[in-house]
């Protein structure tokens, strides 16, 4: 089975905001990318004119792929993750994992963040 969506006008792709990664170059200037849309990136020799280059880029990706027909990814910011997933484990692991943030006078919560951050 096929859902389909209606697609929005360009516009409304073209105001949305991604994030923008920037990585020093070590040969001078900088890259800066858009992870969320493949293949977008530009470069500046400052951090500005990266920021400008890539704004130009991320303004062309979007026009091209739109007009190609194909799916321009929402920002991650708009994404359904909001902090929060259910875990199923074995109430063994469950009970030494809870004895553990005790421990270390902690939340179970706390102690499976801080966990999981290490990771």
């Amino acid at each position: 089975m096929v859902i389909s969506t209606e697609r929005k006008p360009i516009e409304y792709y073209l105001g949305l905001e991604y994030p923008v990664t920037l990585i020093p170059d070590p040969s001078g200037g900088y890259v800066a990318k858009i992870e969320d849309l493949p293949g977008c990136l530009s470069q500046g020799e400052t951090k500005e004119e990266a920021l400008e280059n890539i704004e130009d880029a991320r303004r062309l990706w979007t026009e091209t792929t739109y007009e190609d027909g194909q799916d321009i990814p929402l920002p991650r910011t708009m994404s359904k993750y909001n902090g929060k997933f259910l875990l199923r484990m074995p109430v063994e692991l469950h009970a030494k994992l809870d004895r553990e943030a005790e421990r270390n006078k902690v939340s179970l919560n706390m102690y499976m963040v801080s966990k999981l951050a290490e990771r």
